[in-house]
């Protein structure tokens, strides 16, 4: 698919995955090659629209959006995180029955792709993750505060924030990452947005998911799940990102982490934040096709 100024369209489909209705989005033919392109919190599939427009060779992309995410079902309750990995295990049988697939996966997007290439080494034939290298460590003894958190937030319903309109929220979204020029903030916020009853606009997120799990993260598991990752795997790390922020200041720990793959490639993407799709996705789309296409 060549870049070209006008925008390239995408088209959704709807279909049943493990009881809910699920929204897949498709750029490209359908008889290229295929690659699935998985989101992270609190975004959605139209949020990698720059990134397949730098594409240089034709692909059939199919991004979904996740449950609670975008044109998903929402449950409207917390949610259970092993659920992203059975969506993708029953999304990868509909979509590429016969064939391992290729993930690029950005931030959560990329811790769903790599645990589930652990545990379903047979179905992943590459694994490229954007500007995820885990969270921070947790401590054991927090673990009962943890749950007494959880157990707080379900006497309410979460709410999101709102905005005055479109453009209002394209705003925040500069605010939040500078790099974005007016046209791009503009297009982002109505492609990743709800307009809600009274006209206001907020993301179009399901609010549940900004309430903590009610257990820890556990590093540990994260490393054992990735050292047994068979798949190819690319890192893209963003020069002002999450795995920067996390681990700039201790890069003993970042090599540790890095090193419990045992077939990685790791490239720097310079001058963007965590969403290097949006800010630098010509770099991002020539770190992937090399990757994608390599013998």
């Amino acid at each position: 698919m060549r870049h070209t100024e006008s925008r390239l369209e995408s088209r959704l489909d709807f279909l049943p995955i493990r009881g809910l209705r699920y929204a897949v989005r498709h750029w490209g033919p359908e008889d290229a090659p295929t690659v699935f392109f998985l989101h992270g919190w609190m975004d959605s599939s139209p949020t990698f629209q720059y990134l397949v427009e730098a594409l240089q060779q034709e692909w059939h992309v199919i991004a979904p959006d996740w449950r609670g995410y975008g044109n998903t079902e929402w449950l409207g309750r917390p949610y259970w995180f092993p659920d992203y990995y059975g969506d993708l295990d029953a999304l990868l049988t509909h979509y590429s029955p016969e064939k391992p697939a290729r993930l690029v996966g950005h931030s959560m997007g990329a811790n769903i792709a790599a645990v589930y290439a652990s545990a379903r080494p047979q179905r992943v034939a590459q694994v490229a993750m954007l500007d995820f290298l885990g969270l921070m460590a947790t401590d054991p003894k927090d673990a009962p505060k943890q749950l007494g958190q959880w157990l707080d937030h379900l006497g309410a319903t979460p709410r999101l924030n709102s905005y005055a309109d479109h453009d209002a929220l394209a705003k925040r979204m500069q605010q939040v990452n500078p790099r974005l020029n007016d046209d791009k903030a503009a297009s982002l916020a109505r492609a990743l947005s709800r307009v809600l009853d009274d006209g206001r606009v907020q993301m179009a997120c399901d609010p549940w998911h900004r309430v903590p799990a009610p257990i820890l993260y556990r590093i540990d598991d994260q490393m054992a799940a990735w050292a047994t990752v068979a798949a190819p795997v690319l890192m893209l790390i963003s020069e002002d990102g999450f795995v920067h922020e996390r681990f700039g200041d201790n890069p003993a720990e970042q090599e540790r982490r890095l090193s419990a793959f045992g077939n990685l490639q790791v490239e720097m993407i310079a001058d963007c934040g965590h969403n290097l799709q949006h800010d630098q996705p010509e770099r991002v789309a020539e770190a992937l096709e090399r990757f994608l296409t390599r013998e």
